[in-house]
This record gives C-alpha cells, structure tokens and sequence, in this order.
C-alpha cells in the first residue's frame, strides 16, 4: 500500500489555488525569521532599474541616453559601502542594504555592501521573464516571492530610509507606494531621497501638482532630491539626530 504523500509535502497541492493564503503566510514568515536569526535590526531600501549598466558593461549599452546613467550605478554602489561600513556591527545589524536582487542599481546596492565584506538583501520576485539574483547579494538573505504585494511590505518592515534612483514603472510603483504609506500615516515617516535632482524633477512636475491641489504643498517635504551617495548619507543621518 502507497502511503498518502503528507499535505506539506504535496507540491501541487501548495501550488494550487485553495492553498494562496498559506502561500502568502510563508512569503511573510520566511523572510521575517530568516532577518531575525540574520540580526538585521533595521534596514536602507534601494530602488532603481535593472537597465542601468555597470561601468563595465558600459560598452554593451546600446542606448545613449542610457549609458549616461551609469553614474548612478556608480552613486548605489558608494551609498550601500558607506551605509554598510558605518552600521553593521557583528551580529546585531543596522541599515542592512535591501533591494530587488536582480541587475543595474539594484546590483550595485549589493556590490557596495559586499565589497565592504558586509551583508545584504535581494527580495527577488519571479517574473514571466526570470530575473536572476546578481551575485553580490548576501546567500542567506537571498529571498525570492511570487506575490508583489508581500514583497512590499518586506521592502517597508524594517527600512529606515528610501533611496529612488532612476527607473522605469517599477521604481515608480515602489515610489509612489512609499510616498502614499508616509501620507497617509500607514508607516512612520522616514528620508524618502531622490537620486538625481534634475532627472527626477523632469519626470515628474511635483510643484505642479501642489499648484493643482492634487496634493498638499507640505507633501513635497516627504521627499528630499540628492545627487551624490555623501549627500543622501548626510540626510539620513541627518534625519535621525
């Protein structure tokens, strides 16, 4: 006789639709014990493209008006060394680098800590298009979801700041999200930094929608536009004095 194979153990069973609100708990659970026996104690979010390239895949870039955001990779990579060799300490870890795992600013994030032999986060999300963790994200902190909405709430748990590079409809996604939670006093308010004051101030006219009354003059507080990783480093601490 063939035992029954057990319910936690039944892949496709897990997988099936009856079973989502107990994949959505493991989503939270997993990496909420996995940070706690890690020590992260709090962390610094950054987000932007995975487009962006390294210097050294400079070459590579196609795109002109692309290839001239590569400093920003650069401006990532400097702010996650500086954060991670000033706040990790052993075991107990402050400000621990967090981003989407996958390439560009996200990657350089990751490199910055780890060049500085410091730990960080890559809470991946599987995509029709598989994005690949980049390989300078700490294995143990290596976290993938399948469900955009509790990989936010990851994103938002333990941050202390919110750094925005350049990017497409994701980084806007995870701007306006942070933006909206500090409005409406979802979460506490925290420095929300905008990497490149000119680039950002294109994209969006944020005056014109306070003209407009779309949003409160005092909203455009929520944020702070910074061009170098020193000056957005100096906000944070700034903020926290």
């Amino acid at each position: 006789m063939i035992n029954p194979p057990k319910a936690y153990e039944n892949i496709p069973f897990l997988n099936s639709a009856p079973c989502r609100p107990v994949r959505l708990q493991l989503e939270y659970l997993h990496p909420e014990v996995t940070m706690q026996e890690q020590g992260v104690k709090s962390t610094i979010v950054l987000f932007g493209s995975a487009r962006i390239p390294s210097p050294e895949k400079i070459g590579e870039c196609k795109n002109a008006k692309l290839a001239e955001l590569v400093p920003f990779y650069e401006e990532a990579r400097k702010l996650s060394h500086i954060i991670s060799t000033t706040c990790q300490t052993n075991h107990d870890c402050e400000y621990v680098t967090m981003t989407g795992g996958g390439g560009g600013i996200m990657e350089a994030g990751n490199r910055g800590a780890d060049e500085a032999s410091c730990k960080s986060i890559s809470l991946n999300i599987l995509l029709p298009h598989e994005q690949e963790a980049n390989p300078y994200v700490t294995p143990e902190l290596n976290f993938e979801f399948r469900y955009f909405n509790m990989r936010k709430m990851h994103f938002m748990l333990r941050a202390k700041a919110v750094c925005i590079f350049p990017g497409g409809f994701g980084t806007f996604d995870e701007l306006f999200e942070a933006l909206t939670l500090i409005q409406t006093g979802k979460i506490a308010t925290m420095p929300v930094i905008l990497f490149g004051s000119e680039h950002w101030k294109r994209v969006v006219d944020w005056d014109y929608l306070a003209e407009c009354g779309l949003i409160s003059p005092k909203d455009l507080d929520i944020f702070t536009f910074c061009d170098t990783a020193e000056e957005a480093w100096d906000a944070i601490t700034a903020f926290y004095e």
